[in-house]
């Protein structure tokens, strides 16, 4: 009788709530600028997470981000720690938490404060839609 599996496959990706998720995360200042100095000229929708592994709210939006991710995958993601990076936190004016910084070219096109995730999905298809006017 045959198997269900075969022993010659190659493994396949998890099923979809078990994928990695696509949103980038940096430990380090450097790393982050180097990432940011890369795409910042480019008009790709880029979403920065700030949040802290203390904060509740922060931890209600992850498998949010995550979700918008997986659904908007023109649009970059990117999750900061503010306790890993505070300098850059600072350099973005982050108050509380979680704030989510939406750029475009480098540039801050809208903001949200706090775990507003219908204002947060509205944000990103208002700006991913602009992609192709700029």
């Amino acid at each position: 009788m045959g198997s269900f599996f075969s022993s010659d496959s190659t493994p396949e990706k998890p099923s979809s709530s078990y994928e990695p998720s696509s949103v980038l995360t940096f430990h380090s200042s450097p790393r982050w600028q180097l990432h940011f100095n890369s795409v910042k000229e480019t008009s790709q929708l880029m979403v920065i997470d700030f949040s802290a592994s203390w904060c509740g709210p922060c931890k209600f939006m992850e498998p949010v981000l995550n979700g918008m991710a997986a659904k908007f995958t023109e649009v970059q993601f990117v999750k900061l720690d503010v306790d890993e990076l505070p300098d850059v936190a600072q350099e973005f004016g982050v108050q509380g938490m979680p704030t989510f910084v939406l750029l475009k070219k480098g540039k801050e096109v809208d903001r949200v404060v706090g775990a507003q995730k219908n204002d947060l999905e509205k944000k990103i298809e208002k700006h991913r839609d602009l992609v192709a006017a700029t």
